[in-house]
């Protein structure tokens, strides 16, 4: 199964995409998709999506994991990064992914076994699983490549 995890923001978007069978996972692609903070946000969200639909086709996944929204102390912080998971589920959708959404809590469960793991410890747990040299950076892709590997436990 190749499954494609992201983490939404507009600034940052972290995507990673594993290739997962027989209880082990490998990388295939990871980066994230910058978008200037002074853009209009109509053209930062078409941006995420032509470049979200772009990497669909070139990764071919068959499963999207979308890590879901967990904060609200800014809500216009919070806005913008809903209206970044809409245009990214509409791209999973529109593509025929299997989609799938879990909480921080849910991801940091699944690499550590602890909800509280700190952000280096979810990094660690994600080079350790796909048998990385080192941590994947910056901290959007390696959260990306987390969802997408919870996505891999949680299925099979």
């Amino acid at each position: 199964m190749r499954i494609l995890g992201i983490d939404p923001g507009t600034g940052i978007l972290g995507f990673g995409v594993i290739e997962a069978s027989n209880n082990k996972a490998q990388l295939v692609d990871a980066g994230v998709i910058r978008t200037p903070p002074k853009q209009d946000a109509a053209i930062r969200l078409q941006t995420i999506f032509e470049e979200m639909t772009d990497i669909i086709v070139q990764s071919k996944p068959t499963d999207m994991a979308v890590e879901k929204l967990f904060f609200a102390q800014n809500v216009t912080t919070a806005m913008t990064v809903s209206q970044a998971r809409g245009v990214v589920l509409l791209a999973g959708q529109q593509a025929g992914l299997s989609i799938a959404e879990y909480t921080p809590l849910q991801i940091k469960q699944a690499l550590t076994g602890y909800g509280r793991a700190e952000k280096k410890q979810i990094q660690e747990m994600v080079r350790v699983i796909l048998g990385l040299d080192k941590a994947p950076t910056p901290d959007d892709c390696a959260d990306a490549l987390a969802a997408a590997i919870t996505h891999s436990m949680t299925v099979r």
